[in-house]
């Protein structure tokens, strides 16, 4: 095991800690009482892979990185592919990063040292100065962002797109010069670029502490095959941007990979992104750009408008797709909405408190904001486990949760409100459950829950002092029964 206070094997690694705590409740905010939560062993309670017999922690760390996390970010070589590149040449670089994401989702594996290894192997002198490397990188980022690490995450993300442009991995013919004559690793290159767009793009919108970098990158390179084509090997020839932006509008039902429709949802990200650059985007402009959110709903294929396939099986590119255009609805509409947002200022989770204008109007802004909300709450009810999803989701959920809160804190007894708890719940709910691996989703799970107790506090105030003047005493009792009914089962009360 790897000595956690061992001094880096090379003066370019980043600073600061690679991994938090071990313990995981460690990483709530401070100030929190963590008998309101009261998981004890559901911590760890989704059902991990059955793994033969035998195999030792670092392997099993390995096999849980393919079965948990890759669904999510297939960029790498699928699992039986990277298992035989490694019989044939080293990967230890690689190796180190995939099993240092993989131990989140093992308990007994030392997570700690697995990511100070993984570190100091992609940042030794010796490491091959490869593709390689670049997705090890991209890899630790992912997993450093989903340990509340964001600040790093961002500066090995840097690292990683500053030595891909070395490479020349965003022009086209990258792919086919490194693919050692390989249709699989040929795409597994093309899916590194665009896997670390919208990475570099979810980081920048959901922490609003960065600028979408490579989306003003120069590329050409071939966009992304389906997953069950990637996953065999029988790859088509790749289709490029150009052909896609030609092709959205010309009135067939041409389908592109899910992953494309992923890569166009994050470039709508973007393009919000770019126009708080400049100022406070005016009404053609934010007409203009929500002109685009409408167009990629409306322009989807037939056979992207279900997110569970024949057999039962969810796209996760396509709910990723949908995840990032509900969250971009809300980055685009929620500053002109109207709906206070002070009653929120302590989610500082994922991106610091954007405070709101309030008014008295209930504006079209406000109505897509809300809207946005309530369908990113739907796609909790996927039937689908919700640690197989991206990490990023978290964030989302945070994003919709502080929308649900602002409405929530605005509502006397009796408006009927029920469809908003119950929201309110399966965001809470998810975020618990995305804990189990995500210390991330452990802080914005505290801060949520927080937030919504000091609503109803507040609300029950206001029913003792009879601020409700024009409800019966019987009518108010019977609200904030149901509310503190709703209360215990989200386990705010002490």
């Amino acid at each position: 095991m790897i000595n956690p206070g061992a001094t880096r094997a090379a003066s370019n690694v980043p600073s600061g800690l690679a991994t938090p705590p071990d313990h995981r409740l460690q990483t709530l905010p401070r100030g929190i009482d963590l008998s309101l939560f009261d998981i004890g062993q559901e911590l760890v309670s989704f059902e991990p892979k059955p793994l033969p017999p035998g195999l030792d922690l670092r392997e099993r760390c390995i096999e849980a990185f393919f079965y948990h996390f890759y669904p999510a970010h297939p960029f790498i070589l699928p699992r039986d592919a990277f298992f035989r590149l490694r019989k044939e040449r080293p990967l230890d670089h690689l190796e180190a990063a995939v099993r240092y994401v993989g131990s989140f989702y093992v308990p007994q594996a030392p997570t700690v040292a697995l990511g100070l290894e993984a570190e100091r192997t992609v940042y030794s002198a010796d490491c091959p100065k490869d593709g390689f490397r670049v997705q090890a990188l991209l890899i630790l980022t992912i997993g450093l962002d989903g340990y509340t690490y964001q600040e790093k995450a961002l500066q090995i993300l840097v690292d990683a797109q500053d030595l891909a442009l070395k490479f020349g991995m965003n022009k086209r013919e990258f792919a086919f010069i490194n693919g050692n004559g390989s249709a699989m690793l040929e795409e597994s290159w093309r899916r590194t670029w665009w896997e670390m767009y919208i990475v570099d793009g979810m980081i920048a919108g959901v922490h609003q502490k960065s600028t979408f970098r490579m989306k003003e990158m120069p590329a050409d390179v071939g966009l992304p095959c389906e997953e069950r084509d990637y996953a065999s090997g029988d790859i088509p020839p790749p289709h490029f941007l150009a052909d896609f932006d030609e092709e959205s509008f010309d009135g067939r039902d041409f389908s592109y990979s899910s992953f494309t429709y992923r890569i166009a949802a994050i470039r709508n990200l973007g393009r919000v992104l770019q126009s708080r650059q400049i100022m406070l985007p005016d009404k053609p402009t934010i007409d203009r750009i929500d002109a685009y959110l409408v167009n990629w709903r409306l322009h989807l294929p037939e056979s992207k408008k279900d997110f569970i396939n024949t057999e039962g099986q969810l796209d996760e590119m396509l709910f990723q797709a949908h995840m990032i255009t509900e969250a971009t609805t809300i980055l685009l509409h929620r500053e002109h909405s109207e709906l206070d947002s002070s009653v929120a200022s302590n989610v500082t989770s994922c991106a610091p408190h954007k405070p709101i204008i309030p008014g008295q109007s209930y504006n079209i802004h406000a109505a897509k904001t809300i809207q946005a909300a309530q369908d990113i709450s739907k796609l909790i009810q996927l039937p689908v486990p919700l640690v197989k999803h991206t990490h990023f989701f978290t964030c989302v959920v945070t994003l919709a949760s502080i929308v649900h809160l602002s409405c929530w804190s605005v509502l006397m007894p009796l408006v009927h409100d029920d469809d908003l708890k119950q929201q309110l719940r399966l965001n809470t709910g998810a975020l618990k459950t995305l804990w189990q691996v995500w210390p991330s989703a452990g802080m914005a799970f505290g801060q949520v829950k927080g937030v919504a107790q000091e609503i109803y506090a507040a609300k029950k105030q206001a029913a003792e002092v009879g601020f409700w003047s024009n409800l019966t005493e019987e009518d108010v009792m019977r609200s904030m029964i149901e509310d503190q009914t709703i209360m215990e089962e989200l386990e705010l009360l002490q």
